[in-house]
């Protein structure tokens, strides 16, 4: 008998997962929520925006199984919009070089904005720098970077909480003076940057729910090997969200959104809070 709430298999992978049918009908809305903000770009200042992407493709769960994962898109594409609507450009560097991973199931289907964002961006994620390069050739105090973008999905679990090439460019960030933005699991890459975190505020996705609700309907194929929420607890970051509201969060110049749900808020807030600086 068809079970709707079964992760479906990825048969790239042995024991690889996609979200049931269940959960992504409970998840995936055909549209997003994304709102043009009104025309007009940010005036001066440094013109571009570090996205950090995932490289990674397989997220390991208790049991030995793999969650098909990457970058969520939509928590990659609305905050994109709105920068490039305020004026930015948007650079994509993964840690290898090699092309950035999306969660291409979890795409609002019948979303055409998001569509024609997608597509500007794709040759940026499939041929990003290197982050290392970036490091030794763009950063310092003079960059032209005005903020590290770094997106959610669960992919931002895989490989940069523990990336040295991570930490250094957000060290570098809060070292000049950038905005950091970052959503759902992307906070998990600031653990990379060890306790610099420490004593800030972030809104992120609830562990609550990737330890129930998410493995009951089949959206994970099984619990998460570690908790993202209690790890930066463990860093001394205070998280100001219990659930999945769409709840946005400034700190410094840390902004950061709890889920998809955040995402059009974080861009919006993201443009809002640049304007300031400048």
């Amino acid at each position: 008998m068809f079970d709707s709430k079964k992760p479906q298999p990825d048969t790239a992978e042995h024991d690889a997962w996609f979200p049931s049918e269940f959960s992504l009908a409970q998840y995936v809305p055909p549209m997003t929520d994304y709102e043009a903000a009104e025309p007009g770009t940010v005036a001066s200042g440094p013109r571009k925006i570090l996205m950090i992407a995932t490289d990674e493709r397989y997220l390991p769960v208790e049991g030995g199984q793999l969650f098909s994962t990457g970058n969520h898109p939509v928590e990659t594409l609305l905050p994109v919009m709105h920068l490039v609507q305020a004026g930015y450009e948007v650079e994509v560097a993964t840690p290898s070089g090699l092309m950035a991973k999306l969660e291409l199931w979890a795409f609002p289907a019948k979303d055409q904005a998001v569509k024609d964002a997608y597509e500007a961006l794709l040759p940026k994620l499939k041929a990003p720098k290197k982050l290392a390069d970036v490091i030794a050739h763009e950063l310092g105090a003079g960059s032209d970077y005005a903020a590290v973008f770094i997106p959610g999905g669960h992919g931002a679990m895989i490989g940069l909480p523990s990336d040295e090439q991570v930490g250094t460019v957000l060290r570098w960030a809060l070292d000049n003076d950038r905005h950091i933005i970052t959503l759902c699991h992307g906070p998990a890459a600031l653990l990379a940057a060890g306790d610099a975190f420490a004593g800030y505020k972030i809104a992120v996705f609830p562990d609550s729910l990737d330890e129930g609700a998410n493995v009951k309907i089949g959206y994970l194929p099984g619990k998460l090997t570690w908790a993202l929420g209690e790890r930066l607890k463990q860093r001394g970051v205070e998280l100001v969200n219990d659930g999945m509201t769409g709840a946005v969060h400034a700190d410094r110049l840390l902004l950061t959104g709890d889920s998809p749900l955040a995402a059009n808020a974080l861009g919006q807030l993201a443009v809002e809070k640049l304007r300031e600086r400048v």
